[in-house]
C-alpha cells in the first residue's frame, strides 16, 4: 500500500443555503485550500457507503429555516446523514448532537433550565388550538413560534388573548413548527431596543455584535443586516437586496465576561462548535435573558468593519488546521500499515 505524503484529504462543507457561505467559499479559494462543497438537496447515501471517508472533516451548514425555501425535507435527512458519517469516525463539526440542539427550540428551554440560566417564560404546545390556555401564568404580550423555526420563520406576537384566539381560528393563523411543536412565549421587550449575539469558533468566544432592531420583524440574520447605528453602510457580498430596508442595524459588542463564560458553557452543553447564542436585557426587570442558540453560524458582513477583524478567515484557519490534524494522522495510520505489510512489524 502506498504511503501518503501529502495532505490528500479535503474539508467538506455541507450547505443547503449557497448565498450565506460565499464569503467562507471565497476565503477558502483565495488560499487554495482542498475542499469541497456538499449540497444537501442534491444529496443522498447508502449506510453502507465508506465514500465519506474521504473527507478529512465536514462542516455541517445545515438550516433549520430550509423549510421556508422548499427545502423542509433534507432538515430530517441530513440527521440521519450525520449519523452515517459519525458511525464512519469521520470528523463532524456541529453533528448530531448540535443539530439536534438547534431543531429544538423546547429542547433548549430544558437546557437553559438544567444549567440555571434566565430565560423568557413559556410553554410548549403541540397543536394550535393550545395556545390560548398556553398564555395562562405568562405576561402579555406573547410571541407564538415553531419549534423548528430559523431566521424568525413563523415567529409572531400577539397584544391580547383575542387576538390570539382570532388566530387559531384561521386556518394557518399559528404556523408550529415541522414537528407540530412550538413555543407560546412571554415577548421580551428589550432594553434599549437591541439584542446581543455572542459568537463561538472551536466552542471558545469569538466576537459580539449588538443589533439595533425595530420590533418589526423576528428575522435578525447577522449576515443580513448592512448598515451601522452612524448610517455607514456595510459591504453587501451577503446581504440581500432589501436589507437596508430592514431599518436594522449593527455594531462590535465587548460581553461582560460573565456572560462570555455563560455562552461557552452552554455551547458546551448543546455540542455546538461553531455558532451564535443571542440574549438581551429584559426592560421590565433588567434581568439578562438568553432566547436562542444556533448552530448555523452566519458571521455578520463586513466583519473587518464591524468587529475589527475577519470572521470568515478565523474560520478558515480553525478548518485548516482541523484538517491537517486529521490527515497527519491518516498518515500515520498509512505509514503504519505499509510498515506491517513490508514485514518491518
Amino acid at each position: 500500500m502506498p504511503i501518503s505524503t501529502t495532505n490528500t484529504l479535503p474539508i467538506a462543507i455541507y450547505y443547503e443555503q449557497p448565498n450565506w457561505f460565499k464569503p467562507l467559499f471565497a476565503e477558502l479559494d483565495r488560499r487554495g485550500t482542498n475542499y469541497v462543497t456538499i449540497n444537501a438537496i442534491e444529496h443522498c447515501y447508502g449506510p453502507e457507503d465508506r465514500s465519506e471517508e474521504k473527507y478529512a472533516v465536514v462542516l455541517n451548514k445545515m438550516s433549520p429555516s430550509a423549510w421556508n425555501r422548499g427545502h423542509g425535507d433534507a432538515i430530517f435527512y441530513t440527521m440521519g446523514f450525520l449519523e452515517h458519517l459519525e458511525a464512519r469516525g469521520v470528523r463532524v463539526i456541529n453533528g448530531t448532537k448540535a443539530f439536534a440542539s438547534e431543531l429544538s427550540k423546547a429542547g433548549q428551554l430544558v437546557m437553559l433550565e438544567r444549567m440555571g440560566l434566565p430565560y423568557p417564560k413559556a410553554r410548549v404546545i403541540h397543536r394550535a388550538e393550545q395556545a390560548v390556555a398556553a398564555t395562562e401564568g405568562l405576561r402579555w404580550p406573547v410571541v407564538v413560534k415553531p419549534n423548528i423555526g430559523g431566521s424568525g420563520s413563523g415567529v409572531k406576537r400577539f397584544d391580547s388573548v383575542e387576538a390570539l384566539e382570532n388566530s387559531v381560528r384561521v386556518p394557518d393563523g399559528i404556523v408550529l413548527g415541522m414537528d407540530t411543536v412550538g413555543l407560546v412565549q412571554e415577548f421580551v421587550p428589550a432594553r434599549g431596543s437591541h439584542i446581543i449575539r455572542a459568537e463561538v469558533l472551536d466552542g471558545k468566544f469569538l466576537y459580539a455584535i449588538r443589533i439595533h432592531i425595530t420590533g418589526e420583524t423576528f428575522d435578525l440574520c447577522p449576515a443580513d443586516i448592512c448598515k451601522m447605528p452612524t448610517g455607514a453602510e456595510l459591504t453587501r457580498a451577503a446581504c440581500p437586496v432589501d436589507a437596508p430596508k430592514t431599518g436594522l442595524s449593527v455594531e462590535g459588542f465587548e460581553p461582560e465576561p460573565e456572560v462570555i463564560a455563560e455562552v461557552e458553557r452552554l455551547m458546551r452543553a448543546a455540542g455546538i462548535e461553531l455558532g451564535g447564542v443571542e440574549y438581551m436585557v429584559d426592560d421590565r426587570d433588567g434581568r439578562r435573558v438568553y432566547y436562542d442558540i444556533n448552530a448555523l453560524s452566519n458571521f455578520v458582513a463586513d466583519g473587518e468593519k464591524v468587529v475589527g477583524f475577519d470572521p470568515f478567515a478565523r474560520l478558515a484557519d480553525w478548518l485548516e488546521r482541523e484538517q491537517a490534524a486529521v490527515n497527519g494522522g491518516q498518515r500515520s495510520a498509512d505509514e503504519s500499515e505499509a510498515a506491517t505489510l513490508m514485514g518491518v512489524r
